[in-house]
């Protein structure tokens, strides 16, 4: 894949990352796990979310923050690193609690993606947790561009689509299906849960009224029947740990670390 330029898309709406920063915590059950919590957030965006866990009434978080361009409209709490690409610059094991939100569409091909995910296990501590969230490339509504079906297109087709409806010439995201993003996890070594359902009851429970016309529809749908289409749900994530079973050599990707070895 050709070295392309890709746009920063942080979300830059601070009362929506207090939200996302509590959906985090409960999903990973962060107050269960010993603290201090050494936490690094990759794609900091606004800082809202590194914010949130840094300035915790609660939680004793040591957070530090990531991303490719300074777009902070809240500084306080964590301390903030620029990077270049997917490497890291921090040692092996250091932190307890790492989250990927929202990061690994924009890093670019799969090889990249593997690569985000490796960095990410290499850095996690042995019994660290983390997290991950992706947009679905079958979404309705792409959330980036704000366009309905443009991830569904052939990877060739989507930029031309995209100029076509918005004047925009390149598509710069790499959404997942739920199979791709499951595959790369286990090719990164990794332990996961698919979180995707409680993440949907939480966001109601958090952003609608208990009579709410959805809070009451979901809240009588059962699990096992959101299940059965899970693999459509917007947003896929996934709740992570070390120690993904090994697959035969000649069908698991080698993590970018390890064919340096």
């Amino acid at each position: 894949m050709s070295k392309t330029v890709r746009q920063p898309h942080a979300v830059l709406d601070l009362p929506s990352r207090q939200l996302k920063g509590m959906k985090i915590e409960r999903l990973l059950d962060l107050a269960a796990r010993r603290s201090p919590l050494r936490m690094l957030e990759i794609g900091t965006g606004s800082g809202g979310i590194a914010h949130y866990f840094g300035t915790h009434p609660g939680l004793r978080c040591e957070v530090t923050a990531v991303d490719v361009v300074d777009q902070r409209l809240i500084h306080d709490g964590y301390r903030f690193q620029l990077v270049h690409d997917t490497t890291l610059p921090f040692s092996d094991s250091s932190f307890d609690v790492v989250l990927s939100n929202h990061v690994i569409e924009h890093v670019g091909d799969r090889d990249a993606q593997l690569a985000h995910l490796c960095e990410v296990g290499r850095v996690m501590a042995p019994e660290g947790v983390g997290y991950l969230a992706v947009p679905n490339r079958w979404m309705l509504i792409e959330p980036h561009y704000r366009l309905a079906l443009l991830s569904w297109w052939p990877r060739r087709w989507r930029s031309r689509y995209l100029k076509w409806r918005r004047g925009i010439a390149f598509y710069d995201c790499e959404p997942l299906t739920l199979q791709q993003a499951e595959t790369l996890l286990h090719d990164a070594g990794f332990r996961f849960v698919n979180k995707g359902i409680e993440a949907l009851r939480l966001t109601l429970a958090l952003e609608y009224a208990p009579r709410s016309i959805y809070r009451r529809i979901f809240d009588h749908v059962p699990d096992i029947l959101i299940r059965s289409i899970s693999a459509v749900i917007p947003t896929l994530i996934y709740r992570f740990e070390s120690g993904a079973a090994p697959s035969p050599v000649d069908m698991r990707p080698s993590c970018p670390a390890d064919i340096a070895r």
